[in-house]
């Protein structure tokens, strides 16, 4: 979140020497709520779990899903976790009734932890959402994450423009627009 976290002023005209790419779209907290209820359609309580020291920017990630929360008529419930212990905890509060479900936030933390999460997941039985790819081949039920790979393709125009001469500042911050669903088909 370059405009809230005051790196910029804008993202069309960032100014002074920033530009570049977000890999975080905030809106996607919405959409990991709706696929979780797509997928999962027994799920009543959502635990959005993220790490406030690793994701500063969770705010808007949380506001988006539970905007999306209440128009499906869940019940979301913001779970920052700080270490694999809290993950436990809120992981296992969350299976101890019928009609939990999960979704893991974009927050390196959570892919960090992700053996953990995807343990607990597994054992408690808890449909789960991720935000990244990484969570499928190791047993997460689905992910829906940025495309990386694209900004990646997409940031080479900005170095060549860059070492032409042109000054970051002048070059607007691009945003993600390209996304993948990953689904576990075992």
């Amino acid at each position: 979140e370059p405009i809230e976290s005051g790196l910029v002023s804008g993202l069309a005209r960032p100014g002074g020497n920033i530009t570049g790419f977000t890999n975080f779209e905030a809106s996607m907290g919405g959409k990991w709520v709706e696929l979780l209820n797509e997928i999962a359609p027994d799920v009543v309580r959502v635990a959005f779990i993220f790490n406030p020291r690793t994701a500063p920017y969770a705010d808007g990630f949380v506001r988006a899903a539970e905007a999306a929360a209440v128009s499906l008529h869940l019940e979301l419930m913001p779970s920052p976790v700080q270490d694999d212990a809290e993950i436990a905890r809120v992981l296992t509060a969350l299976a101890s009734q019928a009609g939990g479900g999960l979704v893991g936030m974009a927050d390196t933390f959570v892919v960090a932890h992700r053996e953990s999460i995807l343990e607990l997941a597994v054992r408690h039985r808890l449909p789960a959402v991720y935000s990244n790819r990484v969570f499928v081949p190791r047993g997460g039920l689905m992910a829906y994450a940025v495309d990386t790979v694209d900004l990646f393709q997409r940031a080479t125009s900005y170095i060549d423009r860059i070492l032409k001469g042109v000054r970051a500042g002048d070059l607007p911050i691009q945003q993600p627009n390209k996304f993948e669903l990953f689904i576990n088909l075992k």
